[in-house]
């Protein structure tokens, strides 16, 4: 498994791990954050990454703090476990993309590989290891590829994409051929925060069908609930007061 330094990264291995027992788990290293926001600015300006900046900064920290109950309860339907693993389970990466990560991956020579939360998974890995990369995407695709599918559909107010896609990794941004995807239904008391944990929960459930499929050789994929695609970012901290205040959703 590689992923990410994100906090779903040690429930996922550790939902996974009990069922099929995972070789490594390989974490890559955050990039730079002024590199990082400085090639977002050149794609989408300044103006909206200052915005997107004051959302994380200030909105979500308050997010945080005022959902712990609403996670707690997530917490517990799913039975999430934060548990990080044993030493020898556990390599620290720079990036999955590095020569030293092709490498790795090289002597691991694993079957199936799972993909939690890293950067862009570039050409050169893809075509020098001879696994399969299954993904897990907060959002259906192709419709709500990149960033918090869950809250944009709900934006829109389309409920009936409102979920999480377990695909193929391709030279794309989610844009693999789909395995599975399932719906959540956020509750009144769900907010931007919660979305996330609700699509985890449901996440895991399909991609342990995906891993199944895989080792008895019968995986497949499917059309996807929608074809229209579209690559989303982060919201502003105008873009979601307004849509709290105007539309409700938190």
């Amino acid at each position: 498994m590689i992923a990410g330094k994100g906090s779903s990264t040690f429930k996922v291995y550790n939902a996974l791990n009990l069922r099929f027992n995972i070789e490594m788990l390989i974490v890559e290293n955050n990039p730079s954050t002024k590199k990082f926001l400085a090639r977002r600015a050149k794609r989408l300006g300044y103006f909206k990454v200052f915005g997107q900046v004051l959302f994380q900064a200030i909105a979500q920290k308050i997010l945080n703090m005022t959902s712990k109950k609403r996670i707690a309860e997530i917490t517990e339907k799913y039975g999430f476990d934060s548990t990080p693993p044993r030493r020898e389970k556990l390599v620290e990466i720079n990036s999955i993309n590095d020569n030293a990560s092709i490498e790795l991956l090289k002597e691991l020579n694993p079957d199936i590989i799972i993909v939690n939360g890293t950067r862009i998974i570039g050409k050169n890995v893809l075509e020098n290891i001879n696994a399969t990369f299954i993904n897990t995407h907060a959002g259906i695709t192709p419709k709500y590829r990149g960033c918090h599918g869950g809250y944009w559909s709900l934006v829109n107010n389309d409920i009936g994409h409102c979920g999480v896609t377990v695909h193929l990794v391709d030279k794309g941004i989610d844009t693999g051929e789909v395995i599975y995807q399932a719906l959540i239904r956020p509750e009144k008391k769900d907010n931007f925060i919660t979305y996330t944990y609700l699509q985890l929960g449901e996440g895991i459930k399909i991609m342990k069908n995906a891993i199944s499929d895989e080792l008895a050789g019968n995986l497949r994929t499917i059309s996807p609930m929608t074809n229209e695609s579209k690559l989303w970012h982060h919201p502003t901290i105008w873009f979601y007061l307004y849509n709290r205040i105007c539309k409700g959703i938190k």
